[in-house]
């Protein structure tokens, strides 16, 4: 589109140039190129008289207005500016840069490479750009589609003779329902400045927003620095969140594609959702990992705004994570402006007074940020982004998450059994191992009551562990065993103790019973003798009652269900097994009456 010249005043008493046609959005609203715009201003200035009533004030008599140093590259001159004062008359040129001021405003030029429907939104200075005029309704401003080009318009990255944030800018585009991606320019130079933004349908991301803003089960519980042992080998990894995927009621059930749409919608392009203090449409998730030391005041908050610098060292970032508030040696960050801080510079936290200063190393993590930030959907499963944590009884193991350290780590198999067809209050039921062939004198599967030995004699009062070595199995306790349950010891007179430990390691279970069982003192359990899991151990408390353990493999078992109550039963004994994924198994209610 050529420059109309009905569109545009020239003011010789104030040399300012301003565009006067519609605006964006508007009826007509008109556009040039940067050297339309030259070449429109050297017509003017090489006339005998100025027309005053086409509000033209340029002739060969007044100061030259403007000089081309390519077509892209345009000086205005003498005094001459772009006018402000109704539109801002910058927005409606493309194709190149504009100096003007002596070189102290200086638009540059910005094209997009990417799908012709793609909305784009500009990070400048630490925020992003409230009015994104360049976005027409399902398509870019002044695209060339045959080059491929969606969007061209220019932006200020200098203005009273300082450069705003280094003329550093980052393109995003975060449409729901499409794919997310971003491009950084970190230092726009005169001319056309490239940004490479495309998006897709996101086949994993159908939910309208206005179901996706309904949704609450998703809930970050710890915001900042968490250990959470994912892999189950009883160490923690480290994480800058901790997300809990059942906090809520809607959606009923919640899976982890869910999880991740409800991400991409609080990040989404106009997002009025904060995360660790920022707009959810600027949080991209850590961009820099700081090792620091001294700090001389605090402590600091768990996650703030963190200053540093000045001048050409200034920056600002906003800290996410920070391994322990009063005593630091690393935290984590997402640059916001400026430049990524260097040794030996103090951070402060904006809203805590804190300081430390930085210690060597910064360690750039940028290349570990994912759009959207939480990582890639495959439909059913979540392959995490840095340092995202979830809650371990959410994710499967066909998530991946990644921790702090940059390590790729894989939960274990959590495998559910469900025992069903109970009435609450009546039902006893026992869960046991069995050893897939043993029959007691009834036929019926025996429970494998050999499963471990005792390590250690029980003769105190208020036992507070139970150490075992090989039975049928052990000496270490297998890694399918629940963290947490009964356990079944038998002591010196026959009688099996009902314990309830509270977490287990190696070869020792952690007893937290105090209903007497714990009790050993004048009636001992001696080395050797049979200790067994009791993987269900429990009164029916409903119409189901489950245990949830690590499996890979697969576990023999036998259920026993007995009712002698008010509606007794036949006992209900038989096999069962547990395997890599979930099972069930229905009690038969064989009337005793």
């Amino acid at each position: 589109m050529a420059l109309d010249a009905t569109d545009w005043t020239v003011e010789e008493s104030t040399k300012v140039i301003q565009y006067i046609g519609d605006d964006h959005g508007g009826a007509s609203p008109t556009y040039a190129t940067v050297i339309e715009f030259h070449r429109w201003l050297q017509d003017l200035a090489d006339d005998a008289v100025a027309v005053p009533a086409s509000s033209d004030e340029l002739d060969i008599t007044k100061s030259d207005p403007s000089r081309r140093s390519t077509d892209n590259i345009i000086t205005l001159i003498n005094g001459y500016t772009l006018g402000v004062a109704t539109l801002d008359s910058w927005e409606f040129l493309y194709d190149g840069s504009i100096i003007q001021a002596d070189g102290d405003v200086i638009y540059d030029g910005i094209v997009n490479f990417g799908n012709a429907d793609v909305q784009i939104q500009i990070h400048q200075d630490g925020v992003v750009i409230a009015d994104d005029w360049w976005n027409q309704s399902s398509a870019g401003l002044n695209p060339d589609s045959a080059a491929g080009i969606s969007h061209r318009f220019l932006i200020p990255v200098r203005t009273a003779g300082a450069d705003i944030d280094g003329r550093r800018l980052l393109g995003t585009c975060r449409r729901l329902g499409y794919t997310y991606n971003e491009f950084g320019i970190n230092g726009t130079a005169r001319g056309n400045n490239v940004l490479a933004l495309s998006d897709a349908l996101d086949l994993n991301n159908e939910t309208v927003v206005g179901t996706l803003a309904t949704w609450d089960q998703f809930v970050n519980d710890i915001v900042g620095y968490n250990g959470i042992d994912v892999d189950n080998n009883s160490v923690d990894e480290y994480y800058y969140s901790s997300w809990d995927n059942d906090a809520g009621t809607i959606p009923a059930t919640p899976s982890m594609n869910d999880f991740y749409e409800y991400c991409k919608y609080v990040t989404r392009d106009g997002s009025a959702e904060t995360l660790y203090g920022i707009s959810g449409e600027l949080f991209r998730g850590i961009t820099h990992e700081i090792a620091v030391t001294n700090i001389v005041s605090g402590p600091f908050n768990a996650f703030e705004e963190l200053t540093w610098g000045t001048g050409a060292t200034a920056g600002v970032g906003q800290m996410f994570a920070i391994d322990s508030v009063s005593a630091p040696t690393t935290l984590w960050i997402q640059l916001l402006s400026g430049i990524a801080p260097t040794n030996g510079l103090t951070l402060t936290g904006t809203t805590s007074g804190a300081d430390c200063d930085v210690n060597v190393t910064v360690t750039d993590r940028s290349a570990t940020i994912n759009t959207p930030f939480v990582g890639v959907s495959t439909g059913s499963a979540l392959i995490g982004a840095y340092g995202v944590g979830i809650d371990i009884g959410d994710l499967t193991s066909s998530d991946k998450v990644k921790d702090l350290g940059n390590n790729v780590i894989t939960p274990p198999n959590y495998v559910t059994n469900i025992v069903a067809g109970l009435i609450s209050g009546e039902d006893r039921v026992l869960v046991a191992p069995w050893d897939g062939s043993s029959t007691d004198v009834n036929g019926d599967p025996a429970i494998n009551k050999n499963q471990f030995l005792l390590s250690t004699i029980l003769d105190g009062d208020n036992e507070t562990a139970v150490v075992v070595k090989a039975g049928d199995e052990g000496p270490t306790i297998p890694s399918d065993t629940p963290s947490s349950g009964y356990l079944r010891v038998v002591d010196d007179a026959g009688n099996e103790r009902r314990l309830h430990y509270s977490s287990w390691t190696g070869s020792t279970f952690t007893i937290d019973t105090s209903d007497g069982n714990e009790d050993f003192l004048g009636n001992e359990a001696a080395v050797d003798n049979n200790v067994y899991l009791a993987y269900i151990d429990e009164l029916a408390s409903g119409i189901t009652a489950e245990y949830t353990s690590v499996q890979t493999g697969t576990r023999n078992l036998v259920v026993i269900v007995r009712d002698g109550a008010g509606t007794p039963i036949k006992q209900f004994i038989s096999s069962w097994s547990q395997g890599s994924s979930a099972g069930s198994i229905t009690a038969i209610r064989t009337s005793d009456e």
